[in-house]
């Protein structure tokens, strides 16, 4: 998958409720600095969108330009879950080794 989990922790973000790019970019932010850089968010959640693993709504701002909310589809739920069952996969397989590493290590 392209962007490196970076879509998938998109996903994760619209998984529970909707949301608009300001409110993600703040959320990736505050996770830890998931995000590279603003400017990437917006090609990653029009991929999303292309894919059909979001959808998206156009409201209304009472301070500003209307928003487009983005909530995930079944599709996406699907895509996002798969994700997830991987990712504990590999965090187990890493977190092993790791583990292994301190233990009789002659190095």
């Amino acid at each position: 998958e392209g962007g490196g989990g970076q879509t998938d922790a998109l996903s994760a973000l619209v998984r529970d409720e909707e949301s608009y790019g300001f409110e993600i970019v703040r959320a990736l932010t505050a996770a830890g600095n998931l995000l590279t850089s603003e400017g990437t968010i917006y090609p990653l959640l029009a991929r999303l969108r292309r894919d059909g693993l979001v959808t998206t709504t156009w409201r209304e701002s009472e301070s500003g330009p209307p928003r487009r909310y983005y909530r995930i589809t079944d599709e996406g739920r699907r895509t996002l879950d798969a994700f997830a069952s991987d990712w504990r996969r590999f965090v187990g397989a890493v977190d092993a080794l790791l583990a292994g590493a301190h233990e009789g290590d002659p190095r």
